[in-house]
């Protein structure tokens, strides 16, 4: 069967690699010239950055991509466990380590406030309760059918999805700072800690289970490794081919049509393009999901990320490998930036520090970091080409002010990313980081279903369907396309 991956993110990656395992003849379409998708790197004169994730949570699921071939991941990648995971640090003097030691974590806790000690732990338990059934069970589960949704409904009652994050772990803890470190888990798959289903909790209990790891030589090192293991196995693989239409015949897609390069016949398609850049461009006139038109109309999106990327001429041996430096406002500030689509004064930021792990990332004596602060997409009206300079340079006196001292004397080779950049590069709707937001109504069976509703040869994978945006999740999906596709 000659199959056609649109996209090379970790979604379309791991569906070419599975489907190969399956006998396909793979062919994977790239419009960037290299393959990676977000999982990009940026290569300068003397530093390195990985251009989009960081984090590696659940390593097993990569493990399994080689396993598919008889080969063993460790033989080409090292992943190293980091230590703490993250390192809180608040603006109103609060820091907090996030670490696999669970004792050291709770005589931090226990210093901070005694009471949530207990709570914490009965956090984690039903935190690991929710990882069971929404993570293990169902997150390479097909839900395209509404019947599986119905099945598992009750499920979702009982764990009470329909409460958010930030209201299930107000649940077990009172101290307002604890509550917001440990709510801030669906920002990092796109979502609103205020609106995510607190299905999405289980991230917490994913991360206690595998614990956290940095790969060495970066995201770009997996991305290399697996773009090698692909070549191994006979996956064609062709950059610099941007779809633009997609022909269909009946009920199938017969036909992938390229810019500037020849178009290609195929019998099935897998896209790791979001699915509605699928439907409004590729398939244009074309569409017939009902459900994708509803959510090209109506879907909430995640938010967009602004990140700076930066070296700096001497080291900060105190900051952590990911720091989360909290500013003075959480549920107000993810109010703007979700709902009221307004870029506030105020922010916050995830700082990520290769450098603390690995040092290739930048010369002796330098460090290598980028700083991605949330903020609204492209629904805004934000003229970012105008105002990106004057944003980057608050971002870099508050780290100044604050954690790194004397940043703006060292500070080197400093360039950002914006939502424009998100939409031209990825095609992402409105330039969100992360497709649509991972609202509960927005999830399982109501998220883009990983097989098309009406063309029989159109299957979806990545962050825009199910089980979601993050490594994890779009990884899974690609398994959810394995396991439909083997029940056919």
């Amino acid at each position: 069967m000659k199959t056609t991956v649109i996209g090379s993110g970790f979604g379309g990656i791991a569906a070419a690699l599975r489907l190969r395992a399956m006998g396909h003849e793979v062919t994977l379409l790239e419009k960037l010239n290299e393959v990676g998708g977000r999982a990009q790197q940026f290569k300068r004169e003397k530093y390195i950055h990985d251009a989009g994730p960081t984090v590696i949570t659940a390593p097993n699921l990569f493990y399994e991509l080689f396993e598919l071939f008889n080969e063993n991941l460790e033989d080409h990648l090292e992943f190293k466990p980091l230590d703490p995971w993250y390192r809180f640090y608040f603006v109103n003097g609060f820091e907090f380590d996030y670490v696999p030691d669970r004792e050291q974590m709770l005589e931090q806790i226990q210093r901070i406030n005694p009471k949530d000690v207990d709570g914490y732990s009965r956090m984690l338990k039903k935190a690991q309760e929710i990882f069971k059934i929404g993570y293990q069970e169902l997150a390479d589960k097909p839900f395209h059918k509404l019947s599986t949704m119905i099945k598992h409904a009750p499920d979702i009652l009982r764990l009470k999805g329909y409460q958010s994050v930030y209201k299930f772990v107000s649940t077990y803890l009172d101290d307002q700072n604890l509550r917001n470190v440990f709510s801030i888990q669906p920002l990092l798959v796109g979502g609103n800690p205020f609106q995510t289903s607190s299905i999405y909790a289980l991230i917490h209990a994913l991360e206690q289970k595998w614990g956290i790891y940095f790969a060495m030589g970066g995201m770009a090192k997996v991305v290399e490794e697996l773009k090698n293991l692909m070549i191994r196995q006979g996956v064609t693989i062709k950059t610099n081919h941007e779809v633009e239409k997609l022909e269909v015949n009946g009920k199938n897609i017969s036909r992938v049509h390229i810019k500037n390069q020849a178009s290609i016949n195929t019998d099935l398609v897998v896209s790791n393009s979001d699915p509605i850049t699928v439907n409004s461009i590729f398939l244009g006139e074309e569409k017939k999901s009902i459900q994708n038109r509803f959510l090209k109309k109506y879907a909430k999106h995640s938010m967009g990320l602004f990140v700076l990327f930066f070296g700096t001429k001497t080291t900060y041996p105190e900051i952590a490998h990911h720091t989360i430096w909290m500013g003075p406002r959480y549920k107000e500030l993810l109010d703007d930036i979700f709902n009221k689509k307004v870029l506030a004064e105020d922010f916050s930021i995830y700082l990520h520090r290769p450098t603390a792990t690995d040092q290739s990332f930048a010369p002796k004596n330098h460090d290598s970091f980028y700083a991605l602060v949330p903020v609204p997409n492209l629904q805004a009206d934000i003229s970012w080409d105008e105002i990106k300079n004057e944003y980057a340079s608050k971002v870099v006196k508050a780290l100044a002010k604050t954690i790194m001292p004397d940043l703006e004397k060292h500070i080197d080779d400093l360039f950002v990313m914006t939502p424009n950049d998100f939409k031209e590069s990825y095609m992402t709707p409105h330039g969100s980081g992360f497709s649509i937001a991972p609202i509960l109504t927005q999830s399982a069976w109501f998220r883009t279903h990983n097989k098309d509703d009406y063309y029989k040869n159109l299957f979806y994978v990545g962050a825009g369907t199910h089980p979601g945006a993050g490594v994890p999740g779009v990884l899974n999906s690609a398994k959810v396309i394995e396991r439909i596709l083997n029940e056919r």
